[in-house]
């Protein structure tokens, strides 16, 4: 079967903001890509723009915004489009919401201490937390729950995007999500 014609999947990566999601999510799409499987990226930033344009971060608005996020990526994989989910969706909840919405569903789970997350802060939301212009920051203010049982542990503070990426990419193998090259 021609990786075009495989059923889709969905790939959950959590993780406190700033432990390497994004930058893992980009390595496996491009890896992914390499064996001609195209994946739409959910990123939770771009997709909160168009979603909740004025976020105000708290539960109820959090809630309503990963159960739209959950929606679309099963309608994404019920069509034929695989989807990574780029999101730290705070509360297990959440991501427990979307396996029980996509069959072929795998949480990834990056690891990274928050005292490295606050040192790369690209977004500088750790340090407007610690001025206190937020307080809603996960794992800081508000509650960050580790997945329980994730599919894979990334050590987002000591392996590379490139090196996860492969691991999750034999992941899906092991799976059958996807053929082995």
């Amino acid at each position: 079967m021609e990786a075009s014609k495989q059923p889709s999947f969905a790939l959950w990566i959590t993780g406190l903001p700033a432990s390497g999601k994004s930058t893992l999510a980009a390595a496996l799409k491009s890896q992914l890509a390499e064996r001609g499987i195209d994946v739409a990226v959910l990123e939770s930033d771009s997709l909160r723009k168009i979603l909740t344009p004025h976020p105000r971060y708290d539960e109820e608005e959090r809630d309503t915004f990963y159960r739209q996020m959950a929606y679309i990526g099963a309608l994404l994989v019920e069509h034929g489009v695989p989807v990574i989910f780029d999101a730290t969706a705070n509360l297990r909840i959440y991501r427990s919401r979307a396996r029980e919405q996509i069959r072929r569903f795998l949480e990834i789970f990056v690891d990274a201490p928050v005292s490295v997350c606050r040192a790369r802060d690209p977004k500088g939301i750790y340090r407007q937390a610690q001025a206190g212009g937020t307080a809603t920051v996960p794992g800081v203010q508000a509650v960050y729950e580790p997945p329980e049982a994730p599919d894979l542990i990334v050590q987002g503070d000591r392996e590379s995007a490139e090196t996860a990426a492969r691991r999750v990419v034999t992941l899906l193998v092991d799976n059958g999500y996807i053929l082995r090259n």
